[in-house]
């Protein structure tokens, strides 16, 4: 501690001493930068943005004209970018010269382990085939289907039934995540928290895992590097909570891939649906590489759909004409195809996909994604890369480019997505997908997510099962803003409030 102290108070005396008049601070050629300072850098002008860290760097780089900038923090240079040649050079062109690093993997190991989302090179390579192979099973898509479907029958519709029936207001975001938890938990490792049950219980390895979640990230939020390592090595303040919350789920779901390999053990021929399952009759039975690759789809499937959806219903919610056609889409489908599963029915959503896609594009479940640089580089807009920076692209920021989107880009626009069939009249769509160094929010090259089909067809499942009987109406007082806030993913501040309301007829 009185290193710290010591430390704090030789940076003050250099910032008065070496402190630069405001005209000199900055140029005419990037006077949109905010102003830094001898050692410091930029630190005053992001500490007093730190509650909104995200929208504070959007529009910076929305005021730069290449869309790169480059902050200076207690001597460590960061470029941020929202330009697509770039973001297509850092992740495809340049993969190899692009990871995560050594700071993000040290920071995020006692969670992560060595999982997916935190390995690089040949640890990742292999980690990525595995999991590629299992997630291009039929059997897989065929699990999930059944997974979603009996978690929006069974507990999402009776639990908006109450809410409807008492004039509730409800948690939506909270009711998503807990669906969201549910569904991962069964797909990944074959069980059931039954956290969307009626008492909407805190079951203790979900509140475990969103404890680890927030104290994790909260390291790469320390003024100095590696403070965290301090407050572990003493077992003090977010770091004790930390390590209480990793080791109840680590310890939860090694128990979980036990029982597992006994259950496999002693029924040979048990049919493999679960991702632990396939894992570990496929050959890969280390426990701690199948807990490490669990945790990591879990936490890719629980908080980034109900993320993307919490949004989609607040946007929804202040756009009645886009709910319409939403619904006019839904009755068509189900008088033209009453046969169809809701899963088959799914894939023929285009407006639906549309909306989902514009309310990601605003508001992306990862808003912000690094990767540090192995060699010195050039970016293709002429930004030199040293070796060691990090180079973060910035999907918050590209999906309200308007150089990319259009001069309407901070509108909630799902027509944007959409070119109309000429030949078949009004009302009939084609889906016109943009690239993946453009529209970032699930990444793009070889890291691409995995499972971003099955995310698109799970999303529109629930909003089909809740749109068909129900019409959800924000209750956030008029004129208050929901407030976007980032840890791992993203979500709304306190949470969506929410009044449901029964259809009393589908139209």
């Amino acid at each position: 501690m009185i290193l710290l102290i010591v430390f704090i108070l030789t940076l003050v005396f250099f910032f008065f001493k070496l402190k630069k008049p405001s005209n000199t601070t900055t140029t005419n050629n990037n006077d949109y930068l905010p102003k830094s300072y001898p050692i410091v850098g930029i630190y005053f002008s992001f500490k007093g943005n730190a509650h909104r860290r995200v929208q504070y760097t959007s529009d910076i780089i929305q005021k730069s004209p290449t869309g790169t900038i480059s902050l200076h923090f207690f001597g460590r240079n960061q470029i941020l970018t929202a330009d697509p040649a770039n973001v297509k050079h850092i992740l495809k062109t340049n993969f190899n010269n692009y990871e995560k690093g050594s700071r993000f993997r040290q920071t995020m190991f006692d969670f992560l382990g060595n999982g997916i989302f935190n390995a690089d090179g040949e640890t990742w390579k292999f980690q990525r085939q595995v999991a590629s192979h299992e997630f291009n099973t039929r059997s897989l898509r065929k699990f999930v289907e059944e997974v979603v479907d009996t978690e929006v029958n069974d507990r999402l519709t009776p639990l908006l039934v109450d809410a409807a029936a008492n004039n509730k207001v409800i948690d939506l975001q909270d009711v998503l995540q807990r669906f969201a938890f549910d569904n991962i938990c069964k797909i990944a490792f074959g069980y059931d928290p039954e956290y969307l049950i009626p008492s909407l219980p805190q079951a203790e390895f979900a509140v475990a895992f969103d404890e680890a979640t927030v104290k994790a990230s909260e390291r790469f939020r320390t003024v100095i590097s590696g403070i965290w390592r301090v407050k572990r090595f003493f077992g003090a303040g977010s770091e004790k909570l930390l390590k209480e919350s990793v080791s109840q789920v680590r310890e939860f779901a090694k128990k979980i891939v036990r029982e597992k390999k006994l259950e496999l053990k002693e029924n040979s021929s048990l049919q493999s649906v679960d991702l632990l399952s396939r894992f570990l009759t496929s050959g890969h039975a280390d426990e701690d590489f199948v807990t490490d690759i669990v945790i990591s789809f879990i936490i890719a499937g629980r908080d980034t759909t109900s993320a993307a959806l919490t949004w989609f219903f607040w946007l929804l919610d202040k756009s009645p004409q886009v709910e319409k056609q939403i619904l006019n889409e839904l009755n068509e489908l189900k008088t033209h195809n009453s046969e169809l599963s809701m899963f088959e029915e799914a894939k023929d959503m285009l407006y639906t996909h549309a909306a989902v896609s514009e309310a990601i594009r605003l508001f992306p479940p990862v808003p912000v994604d690094s990767k540090v640089a192995k060699t010195d580089d050039v970016l293709p807009d002429g930004t030199p890369v040293k070796k060691g920076t990090p180079v973060t692209y910035h999907p918050y920021a590209m999906g309200r480019m308007k150089s990319i989107w259009g001069s309407d880009a901070e509108e909630f626009k799902p027509e944007r997505w959409l070119e109309e069939k000429e030949s078949d009249g009004e009302g009939k769509w084609n889906f016109v997908s943009r690239d993946p160094y453009t529209y970032t929010a699930f990444q793009a090259g070889p890291r691409i997510c995995l499972g971003k089909e099955m995310a698109y067809l799970q999303m529109k499942r629930m909003v089909a099962g809740i749109l068909r009987d129900f019409h959800v109406v924000s209750a956030i007082p008029d004129g208050v803003e929901p407030e976007f806030v980032v840890n791992m993913t993203a979500k709304m501040k306190g949470g969506f409030p929410v009044r449901i309301e029964k259809r009393s007829t589908f139209q």
